[in-house]
C-alpha cells in the first residue's frame, strides 16, 4: 500500500514521523512550502532547516527516524489539475493543508478513487472534543469547530490529531499487508 501526504505542515510533518516511527516502508510527501521560523512551535523541522523546502528538510528528518525508509519528495504546489496525476501510485492520501478551499479542492478532485485521512478543527487548546467521523472514504478527525483562521494552533492538540491520523492510516496499511 502506497501512502502519499498532501502538505507537510503541523499536520503532515507529523503524521509522516509517527508513521515512520512505525515501521511504514515509503512515504511520498509533496509541499511547496519552506520552513519558516514560525513552523518551529508544532511541525517536525528544526531551527538549521529555516529556509529549506519542507520537503527535502522532512525527508532528512524522517531517514534519521529510519534509514531504510523510501521517501519520495516532491516540491510542488497540488492544484485540481495535477493532484490526480502526482498522487496516481498512491492508494491512501492524508490531508495536511492549512485552508478549506485546498482541503475541498483535494476531496472533490480524488473523489472516491483514494482512501483519504484529513483534519477539520486543529485549532485552539481543548482536546475534549476531538472526534473521528467517516464519509465515505473518507476519515476526518479533529473538533470540527476550531479552524486555524480563527484561533491559534498549539502543538499538543495538533500532534494529538496527527496521532489519531496515524493510528487511521496504519490500520489501513496493516489491513493490506
Amino acid at each position: 500500500m502506497q501512502i502519499g501526504i498532501a502538505g507537510v505542515g503541523g499536520i503532515g510533518s507529523n503524521v509522516a514521523c509517527i508513521l515512520v516511527r512505525s515501521g511504514l516502508p515509503f512515504l511520498k510527501i509533496i509541499d511547496f512550502d519552506l520552513v519558516d521560523e514560525g513552523n518551529l512551535n508544532g511541525q517536525f523541522y528544526f531551527v538549521d532547516q529555516v529556509g529549506r523546502q519542507k520537503v527535502m528538510a522532512l525527508s532528512e528528518n524522517l531517514r534519521r527516524i529510519s534509514g531504510q525508509v523510501e521517501i519520495l519528495a516532491m516540491h510542488e504546489r497540488l492544484h485540481d489539475g495535477n493532484i490526480n496525476q502526482l498522487f496516481a501510485d498512491c492508494d491512501l492520501i492524508v490531508e495536511g493543508f492549512d485552508r478549506q478551499e485546498e482541503k475541498k479542492m483535494l476531496l472533490e478532485s480524488l473523489g472516491t478513487s483514494k482512501k483519504i485521512v484529513s483534519a477539520c478543527g486543529i485549532a485552539g487548546a481543548e482536546l475534549k472534543h476531538i472526534t473521528v467521523r467517516r464519509l465515505g472514504n473518507c476519515h476526518i478527525v479533529g473538533d470540527f469547530q476550531t479552524d486555524c483562521a480563527d484561533a491559534p494552533l498549539f502543538a499538543h492538540k495538533v500532534m494529538v490529531i496527527a496521532a489519531q491520523m496515524s493510528a487511521l492510516v496504519l490500520e489501513q496499511w496493516r489491513n493490506v499487508r
